[in-house]
């Protein structure tokens, strides 16, 4: 159902504090997250090896953390230290631990063997925390599956149709159409309108004389992050060949996390590298943002509601879901892979010789 070796964003870092329990579930399994004293990131199942209740409605006991149901006691590895009924621990009385890591605000977390955890494939947002850029923290909470958002954001073409007011600019914005590049571990989408009107959200911080170069050039990659460089410039002055002159711009950065089946986690910032000393514009785009998501989360839950009455519905394809349709195919190819991982492990795991012992004789 998902992708399970890849680093999905749990959270922001200001989320998951130095004396705190935080718990957010990812892709199914309940996570608890914590801070030891020194700073470092815990992530461990949240639910305790003995009856399963979540250890986030648990203690802080220094770097440990004690289950309130019968007060077993887990360290920052995992492992249970202390069982208040008995004075001998069973060795396999731990929790599963996954690797985590903080990068440019974001804490991101392993689902998958950690053995394959290299925080060298992370993708890079420098942006979010970088001193000539500026933004603000989002987050949205999505009552629908993850995929379809991930549609949703592979196709911009909805942009005048869903986001008149907020993100949508021009009319014409839909009838340009985008380039798209297959990648190893997603898409690339390239998208220039070119003589068209500003967004109202950059309309809102920037004056403009006339009409705008627009571009949108993203990389979509598993598991669902998106990476954006967009911006605006005036018309005819250059910006499809680089010159990108006057313009304003920005960074988007936004991570999709399944949460359940049927509800994800929606990460998101937006940062501009103009009037950085502006707190009133960092704002406004923010504002605008948040504004443009919703508008996207109303319409996005409304067709995951029609989609469930009929099981048997099947989309038609038109021209402008090549992204998403190769996105699609990417995501379904790495699940087959980690699929057939498993089941050639199984294999192994079984065909191990089995060595026969003899019971020693029995001796009068």
């Amino acid at each position: 159902m998902f992708i399970k070796n890849t680093w999905y964003v749990a959270a922001w870092d200001k989320e998951v504090t130095g004396d705190g329990l935080f718990s957010r579930t990812i892709i199914g399994v309940p996570i608890l997250m914590y801070r030891t004293a020194d700073g470092t990131l815990v992530a461990m199942e949240d639910r305790c090896c003995h009856r399963g209740a979540p250890l986030s409605v648990g203690k802080r006991e220094g770097d440990c953390v004690r289950c309130m149901y019968h007060g077993l006691k887990f360290d920052s590895n995992g492992q249970c230290i202390e069982a208040p009924a008995q004075p001998r621990i069973p060795p396999q009385a731990k929790v599963r631990t996954f690797p985590v890591v903080k990068q440019h605000r974001w804490i991101w977390i392993w689902m998958g063997e950690p053995a394959k955890a290299d925080p060298a494939l992370i993708p890079q947002t420098p942006w979010l925390d970088h001193p000539d850029w500026r933004s603000l923290d989002g987050y949205i909470h999505y009552d629908v599956n993850y995929l379809l958002i991930c549609d949703n954001l592979l196709d911009f073409s909805h942009l005048p149709f869903v986001h008149p007011t907020t993100l949508g600019g021009g009319a014409d914005y839909a009838s340009f159409p985008p380039k798209v590049e297959r990648l190893d571990n997603g898409v690339r989408i390239t998208r220039w309108a070119l003589n068209t009107e500003a967004p109202p959200f950059v309309k809102a911080v920037k004056d403009w004389p006339g009409k705008v170069d627009r571009w949108n050039i993203y990389n979509f990659t598993i598991p669902a992050v998106l990476l954006m460089d967009s911006g605006n410039a005036p018309a005819g002055t250059g910006a499809p060949e680089g010159n990108r002159v006057d313009a304003v711009e920005f960074r988007g950065c936004q991570a999709i996390t399944p949460e359940t089946e049927n509800s994800t986690h929606y990460f998101f910032a937006h940062p501009h590298n103009f009037s950085i000393d502006k707190p009133e514009v960092t704002k406004s785009i923010h504002q605008n943002i948040v504004m443009a998501f919703e508008e996207d989360r109303a319409i996005i839950t409304a067709q995951q509601k029609n989609l469930a009455l009929d099981a048997e519905f099947k989309m038609v394809p038109f021209a402008m879901d090549a992204a998403l349709s190769q996105f699609r195919w990417v995501v379904a190819r790495r699940l087959e892979q980690e699929a057939a991982e498993a089941a050639a492990t199984a294999v192994a795991g079984v065909a191990q010789p089995v060595t026969l012992h003899r019971q020693p004789a029995d001796h009068a």
